[in-house]
Formats: C-alpha cells, structure tokens, sequence
C-alpha cells in the first residue's frame, strides 16, 4: 500500500479531502440501498484521502469492517471467496427482487438485470488472496507524528 501523504496544494488537498467524505458517505448509503454501489465509492474515498488526509486513509484502511477489504484490493489481492459470494447474493437478492416486483417499466427491469449479471462477472473475475487472513502488522500503512501535521 502506499504511504499517504498530504497535496502541498491547499485547494487540491481540501478538494479531494471533501470529495473523499462525499464518497465515504455515498458508500454507506450504498449499504443500504441496493442502487448504490458501496466498494467504488469506499474505494474512491481511500484514494482522496491518501492524497488529503493521511489520519482519514489511515482510519479506513483499517477500519475494523471494510478496511481489510479495502486494503486487499489496493495491494492488488482482490477479493476474498466468502465476500464475492456474499456480494453476488445479495446482488441478485436486491436486484431481482426490485426488477421483478417493484419496478413495472419492462425495458428498466431488463437493464438491471444487465448491469448485475455484467457487475456479476467483473466480481468473479477478481483475484482472491491467497488465504482470508488479515493483513500482517508488516504491510498495515503507519504515519509517524510528524506525516500526520
């Protein structure tokens, strides 16, 4: 993972530092909203912050939830089997569920059927570290007092 940093350019650093929550909060809305997709958007926050805020970078890449799956992703090392399971189920869960019963625009249920079935096969394409285990204490990203002023 790279080692956050701040912009030396006040509005560039202040601009991605408000677009980073923009997008955090967006993800966790995601969480709840089946349209809303939550990875890109925690993934779009991790990367504002690395840039803006390293104690906000820090703070997500290690939040005791996502942050290991946040980083797994950043290192290149996918996503866990488990997690693609759980996310390709819930996808179809919500998806068919809303295009089959709520929505009633045929062509609209037909496209969000699309766009799952593609998101599907991005999903399983991924790679899968080599074993779901938390990343060591070696590879978790450190800001010494000094980076964080």
């Amino acid at each position: 993972m790279k080692t956050p940093y701040q912009h030396p350019n006040p509005a560039i650093r202040y601009t991605l530092f408000v677009i980073g929550w923009i997008s955090f909060v967006l993800g966790m809305i995601g969480l709840l909203l089946p349209v809303v997709p939550t990875t890109p958007f925690l993934l779009l926050s991790a990367a504002c912050f690395l840039r803006s805020s390293p104690r906000f970078y820090v703070w997500l890449t290690e939040h005791r939830w996502w942050g290991k799956y946040i980083r797994y992703y950043l290192n290149g090392q996918g996503i866990p089997r488990r997690i693609k399971i759980l996310i390709i189920a819930m996808l179809w869960i919500t998806i068919l569920t809303s295009s089959l019963l709520i929505v009633k625009i045929h062509w609209l249920s037909v496209m969000m059927i699309s766009v799952a079935a593609i998101m599907s096969f991005y999903i399983m394409r991924q790679p899968e570290p080599s074993a779901d285990e938390p990343i060591t204490d070696t590879e978790k990203t450190t800001i010494s007092p000094k980076e964080n002023q």
